[in-house]
Parts: C-alpha cells; sequence; structure tokens
C-alpha cells in the first residue's frame, strides 16, 4: 500500500508504514534516473542541433542550452513524483503555503530582476559573447552569458561576474558592435607654434599606417583655447576593432607623431602655465623666488 505524507497530516491513517514509503522513494529514484538519461540521450542533443543553425548566435545557443538541461531535471523530477506517487509532498497547508511564498518573494527579488535582465541581454543582437564592453568603471570582453550573471574578462585576466541586473540597467558602451571605430586624441600647441606644420605631421602619420583607415579619411580640428594653448584633435578610423588593435594602433602613431615633432622642431604646450613674479594680496607683498 503507498501511503503519501499528506495522509498524516489530515489524519487519513493512524500509523506510519516505513516499508511502503521506502518503495515510493526507489520507484521515484529508478524513475528519476531513466527519465534524466532519456532526456540527456534524446532531448539534449535535439536541443543542440537545432541550436547549431546558423541564425542563432553563440550568445543565445549557450544559455539556451543551459535551460534544455535544467528542463530536463525538472521533467525528470515530476515524474518521479508522479510515478512513485508522492506529488502530495508538492501540496502543504494555506498557511503555510502563503508564508512560503512570502518567504520565496522577498528572497528571490533580485534573482527575479538577473533573470529579467539575462533574458533582454541574451536576446539582445548587439550584445553577444566576445564583445568588448565599458560600463561605468570597468571594461572587458564578453566570455559568458546566463540567465543570472555575465562574466567579463578584464584587460588584466580577471574574471567579474556582473549580476544581469547591473548591465541591463547601466550605460554600457560597446566598442565592437560596429565594424569601425574612430580613435579621437587631443594635441596642444603653443601660441607661437606652427599649427599647420603640426596640421600636416598629425595628418600625415595617419595615412602613413596601414592599419588606419583611408576613407574615411583621416583629419585634424583646432577645437580648443586655453590659456596653455591652442588645442588640436586628431581623428582617424580603424577596422574591425579590437582592444589589442585599439591600443598598438594608437601606440605606433604616437610614437611617429612624436619623432617626427622631434625632428621638425615642434614642440607642444604644456598642460599649465607657471605664473612667476609678484603678488599683491591685501595690501601685502608676496615674492615668489
Amino acid at each position: 500500500m503507498f501511503v503519501s505524507p499528506g495522509q498524516l497530516l489530515d489524519g487519513t491513517v493512524g500509523r506510519f508504514d516505513y516499508g511502503a514509503f521506502l518503495l515510493q522513494l526507489g520507484v521515484f529514484a529508478v524513475t528519476f534516473a531513466v527519465t534524466y538519461g532519456i532526456g540527456r540521450l534524446v532531448a539534449v542533443p535535439i536541443g543542440d542541433r537545432v541550436l547549431q543553425s546558423e541564425r542563432i548566435t553563440p550568445t543565445v545557443r549557450r544559455p539556451s542550452m543551459k535551460a534544455v538541461r535544467a528542463a530536463v531535471v525538472v521533467v525528470a523530477f515530476f515524474a518521479g513524483l508522479f510515478f512513485a506517487r508522492l506529488e502530495t509532498l508538492l501540496s502543504v497547508t494555506g498557511g503555510l503555503a502563503a508564508a512560503l511564498t512570502l518567504a520565496v518573494g522577498f528572497a528571490s527579488r533580485n534573482v527575479i530582476g538577473n533573470l529579467v535582465g539575462g533574458v533582454f541581454i541574451v536576446t539582445d543582437p548587439k550584445f553577444n559573447l566576445g564583445d568588448w564592453i565599458e560600463w561605468e568603471d570597468n571594461e572587458g570582453i564578453i566570455e559568458d552569458i546566463s540567465f543570472r550573471a555575465t562574466r567579463v574578462r578584464t584587460f588584466r585576466n580577471e574574471l567579474i561576474t556582473v549580476p544581469n541586473s547591473v548591465l541591463a540597467n547601466a550605460v554600457v558602451t560597446n566598442h565592437a558592435i560596429k565594424d569601425r571605430l574612430r580613435i579621437d586624441y587631443a594635441f596642444s600647441v603653443e601660441y607661437g607654434g606652427d599649427i599647420d606644420g603640426m596640421r600636416r605631421v598629425l595628418i600625415e602619420e595617419a595615412k602613413w599606417n596601414p592599419r588606419i583607415l583611408a576613407d574615411p579619411e583621416p583629419e585634424v580640428m583646432v577645437d580648443d583655447v586655453t590659456a596653455a594653448g591652442i588645442g588640436l584633435t586628431s581623428r582617424f578610423w580603424i577596422e574591425n576593432p579590437t582592444r589589442r588593435k585599439y591600443l598598438s594602433v594608437r601606440s605606433a602613431y604616437f610614437q611617429a607623431v612624436k619623432e617626427r615633432f622631434e625632428r621638425e622642431g615642434f614642440e607642444m604646450s604644456p598642460d599649465y602655465l607657471e605664473l612667476t613674479g609678484d603678488l599683491d594680496v591685501s595690501g601685502s607683498t608676496v615674492v615668489d623666488d
């Protein structure tokens, strides 16, 4: 005779049959193992084959396979309960159910937020594995996206686990989503300096670098006037941007510009001006030696 724990709660049996209950647990274990095995041998390979479509990105494929494996476990669990006639384990009194619901609700607020954020991130076609992203004071390469968190490897080879709710509510810059990236860098020229000559050097060094695109054409703009000097901004483009390529192109360009400036006698203005002389404050004189 199968005896459910629920019968002990409502008083329909006076004595608990441990032997029958152990038999039910055995049926549950066997059913769970068989159902789980079939799911792993049939459902998981089918899901993997369906998700191998070229139209499905790795960003969607990986968490979807995790969901398929989780579904196999859930189905096996409920199948075990059904065949072992232990489904009454899921039924509790109304008061206990309400208390559990309230407790789970408070405990799962962040979990639900991460799940919702994970759905938005996984289904966003402009947020993919391998992308170089930047948010708040962090940046790195996306290595994994699950429905709970996103794992980002920093450029110091650290692995950051970021809750999806954080990324879903933050301003995230994706540097690699487009096939081209513009690099801007500011230079400051002294008032007496040769602005046209320095502009020529900046443009020529950009054109001579084979990894800098000729279209759009590199340009140099006068965009600031300060007490220290005239501000020039050099702008040029690279294609298929990665963090390594971005840093490598910038480094090569700056080194080439520095060497040309030294050969042609151009000098950049300092970041600040040093004032010397006498300063009269409230009738007293302070002398700067």
